[in-house]
C-alpha cells in the first residue's frame, strides 16, 4: 500500500467538495497540500453524447437504479468529477427563512446563509432563462397553473450559453451548465489544488490518514484514466472533509472505526419524486429548450414541490403505471406529452436512516409516513388541474385506477386521484435532493456535527455537504449546500493554525 501525505484531504467534488476546495486555495498559497478524491471519472467535453441509457450508466450510481433497501423507491445521484452538478437541471434556488429557523441549529444564521448563497449565485452566473429558451412544455405549464389558481414562478438556472439541447439530467453536451466541474474545481486546480478521480475512500482511520482505493479505466468506460495507478493507498492528512454526499459520507463515517455520535446515519430525507405527464391533442416542443424552467411551490402548505421537466423515453416508460396497451399508447403519443415533476416534501422520521451492510456498503430504509402520501396525492392533483387547464385531453397519473384520466372527467379530480391507490412498491418512485446522515445540531446527543460541519469530538474531521441537513430543505438543495460548504471552509481556515501547525 502506498502512502501520499497531505494536509487537507477532501472526499468528493460535487456542490461540497468542490466549493471546499476553491475556497480552500488560500492555504495551498500558503505552501500547504490539499487533495480532492473524487470517487468517479472525469469526463472530457466530447464525452457527453446525451445519449439516455449511455450516460446513465456512466455518471449515476448503480445507472441511477439505486434502490431503497425496501425496494419501493430509486434514489439518483452521480460518481463523476463534479459529483451531481453534472447531472442536475442547474435550478438554484436560496433556502427559504422560515425552513432555516426550523431546524433550529444552534450558532446557524440565517443572513449569513444568504449572504454566501448570494456569493455563489454570481459566480455561478444564476439567471432567468431568455424567452427564446421555454419550450411550449414550460409555457403550458405557466398558461395552465394561472387557470387553475397557481402562483408560478421561474427558475434561475446557473448556466452561461445553453443551447436548449433539454439533456441537463445527463450532462450538458454544450458545457453550458455552471456546476463545480466547469466553476469551482478548474479554479481550485489552476491554485495548486489537486484532485484524483476514480478514487474510493474506503474508511478514515483514528490518526486522520484516508484509506483509498483507485481503480482503473474499465474497458469501454467514459473518462479520463485516474491520475494515480490503480491500487490502494494511505493518504494521512491533519484535516479531513467528508463531502461525497448524504449517502457518500454517511456510508463512510459508518464503517470508518471512528467515535462518531450514534445518530450517525439518522434523519434522512429526500423528495420522493413522480413524473406525471399529460397527453395534448397536438405535437409540443417538450424535448429542446431548457426541460426546468417553471415551478410551483405549496411546500408549506400542502407538502408538494411542481417543476417542469422533460424526461428521456427510457425513464417515462418507466414512470408510467400499467403495461400493454395502454402503456404503449401514451408513449407513441411521446411527442405530444406534457410533464411535470413532483416532489413530495418529507420530513426526518425515525426509521428513515441510511446504514451500511457486511461489506460496507450504503443501504438506504426509507418508509412513507401518511403526511409524504399526502403530498404525492395533493400534488398529482393539482398536476391534473394544470394539465386540463393547459388544453391536455387525457392526464396519467399513478394514483387513479384506471391511471387515465379524460378531459370529461377533469371536475372528478379529487375522487378519482386517491390515496387509497398507494401502496409501497406499487407506484414508480424516484428521489433526488438526497438529505440529512450527518445532521448538524447542538451536541453528539442530538446531532453528528456543529453549525460548522465539525463532527462532535474530532476537530480535525468536518462534513460539508446536504448530509448536514437535519430536516428537508423543501427545494432543490444545490445553493445551500454551497453556502454551507463555504461556510465550513471558513471554519477551516480559523483552525487551520492549531490543527495544520
Amino acid at each position: 500500500m502506498s502512502t501520499y501525505t497531505y494536509d487537507v484531504v477532501i472526499i468528493g467534488s460535487g456542490a461540497g467538495g468542490g466549493t471546499v476546495a476553491q475556497a480552500l486555495t488560500p492555504l495551498v498559497k500558503g505552501g500547504r497540500r490539499v487533495l480532492v478524491l473524487e470517487r468517479g471519472p472525469r469526463l472530457a467535453d466530447d464525452e457527453f453524447t446525451g445519449r439516455e441509457l449511455e450516460m446513465a450508466s456512466q455518471l449515476y450510481a448503480d445507472g441511477g437504479g439505486f434502490l431503497t433497501a425496501e425496494g419501493t423507491m430509486t434514489l439518483a445521484f452521480a460518481h463523476a468529477y463534479g459529483g451531481s452538478t453534472v447531472v442536475y437541471t442547474g435550478t438554484s434556488l436560496t433556502a427559504p427563512e422560515r425552513v432555516i429557523r426550523g431546524w433550529s441549529v444552534p450558532g446557524l444564521d440565517y443572513a449569513d446563509l444568504l449572504r454566501r448563497s448570494q456569493r455563489y449565485l454570481r459566480e455561478n452566473n444564476v439567471h432567468l432563462l431568455e424567452p427564446e429558451r421555454i419550450n411550449e412544455n414550460n409555457r403550458l405549464f405557466v398558461d395552465g397553473g394561472a387557470r387553475a389558481g397557481y402562483r408560478v414562478e421561474q427558475f434561475p438556472v446557473n448556466v452561461t450559453g445553453c443551447r436548449g439541447s433539454s439533456l441537463c439530467n445527463l450532462g450538458c453536451p454544450n458545457q453550458a451548465k455552471q456546476g463545480t466541474n466547469r466553476v469551482q474545481l478548474p479554479a481550485a486546480e489552476r491554485a495548486g489544488v489537486e484532485v484524483v478521480t476514480r478514487a474510493e475512500a474506503l474508511r478514515i482511520e483514528p490518526d486522520r490518514s484516508v484509506v483509498v482505493r483507485v481503480r482503473e479505466k474499465p474497458d469501454g468506460g467514459k473518462g479520463l484514466p485516474s491520475e494515480w495507478e490503480s491500487g490502494e493507498y494511505r493518504v494521512p492528512a491533519k484535516l479531513v472533509v467528508c463531502a461525497g454526499g448524504a449517502i457518500g459520507s454517511t456510508a463512510l463515517l459508518l464503517r470508518s472505526p471512528l467515535p462518531t455520535p450514534h445518530s450517525l446515519g439518522s434523519g434522512f430525507t429526500c423528495h420522493p419524486a413522480l413524473i406525471l405527464v399529460a397527453e395534448h391533442p397536438r405535437a409540443i416542443t417538450n424535448d429542446v429548450g431548457h426541460p426546468k424552467s417553471y415551478f410551483v411551490d405549496r411546500a408549506a402548505e400542502e407538502a408538494f414541490v411542481l417543476e417542469t421537466c422533460m424526461y428521456f423515453p427510457f425513464t417515462t416508460a418507466k414512470a408510467l403505471s400499467g403495461f400493454g396497451a395502454d402503456h404503449s399508447a401514451i408513449m407513441h403519443a411521446f411527442p405530444r406529452l406534457q410533464m411535470i415533476l413532483l416532489l413530495a416534501c418529507d420530513r426526518a422520521t425515525p426509521g428513515n436512516r441510511i446504514a451500511v451492510d457486511r461489506a460496507g456498503q450504503p443501504v438506504v430504509h426509507y418508509h412513507f409516513t401518511r403526511g409524504t402520501v399526502g403530498g404525492l396525492v395533493g400534488g398529482s392533483r393539482a398536476s391534473a388541474r394544470i394539465f386540463f387547464a393547459a388544453g391536455a385531453v387525457r392526464v396519467h397519473t399513478p394514483f387513479a385506477d384506471p391511471p387515465l384520466l379524460e378531459q370529461a372527467e377533469a371536475s372528478q379530480i379529487d375522487e378519482r386521484i386517491s390515496e387509497r391507490y398507494f401502496r409501497e412498491g406499487s407506484v414508480s418512485l424516484s428521489a433526488a435532493h438526497l438529505m440529512g446522515g450527518c445532521c448538524m445540531g447542538g451536541s453528539a446527543a442530538d446531532s453528528v456535527t456543529d453549525s460548522w460541519g465539525v463532527v462532535h469530538g474530532l476537530p480535525w474531521l468536518r462534513v460539508a455537504d446536504a448530509s448536514l441537513f437535519p430536516d428537508s430543505l423543501e427545494i432543490n438543495p444545490y445553493v445551500t449546500i454551497m453556502a454551507l460548504a463555504d461556510r465550513v471552509a471558513d471554519g477551516m481556515l480559523r483552525d487551520a493554525p492549531a490543527l495544520l501547525g
